[in-house]
């Protein structure tokens, strides 16, 4: 193959991924609408589950805790889902304070799970 093959190849190459860019970025991008909360990354579900500890830490209501961890979970019960944040914040860059939070809502959790108390 001659060197101008060569070029006119490349150059058809970086065409298309060109197009394709400005097809998939600008032209038709992808939209996420209505999406479930479960749907979030380990480190998303964690900072979800610090704003619910947050909450609890003003409310002191583990029923309402549980309602608003229940939207991360589908199968996975709410104290496994705040035992789960807590143990990626203790692995993570998390505060002090933050992991405080989340073990102040586990542990209430997991006493308001062993009483058998529906939320």
């Amino acid at each position: 193959m001659s060197p101008q093959r060569w070029i006119l190849f490349a150059l058809s190459i970086l065409v298309g991924i060109a197009l394709g860019l400005i097809y998939g970025w600008v032209i038709s991008p992808v939209e996420y609408v209505d999406t479930s909360p479960d749907s979030l990354r380990a480190d998303y579900r964690a900072d979800y589950v610090l704003m619910v500890a947050e909450i609890y830490q003003t409310e002191q209501d583990p029923g309402k805790a549980i309602r608003r961890l229940a939207l991360l979970g589908g199968a996975t019960l709410p104290h496994e889902i705040a035992a789960e944040a807590l143990q990626f914040a203790q692995t993570n860059p998390y505060s002090p304070q933050d992991i405080l939070l989340l073990q102040n809502l586990s542990l209430a959790l997991q006493i308001y799970n062993a009483s058998g108390a529906q939320p």
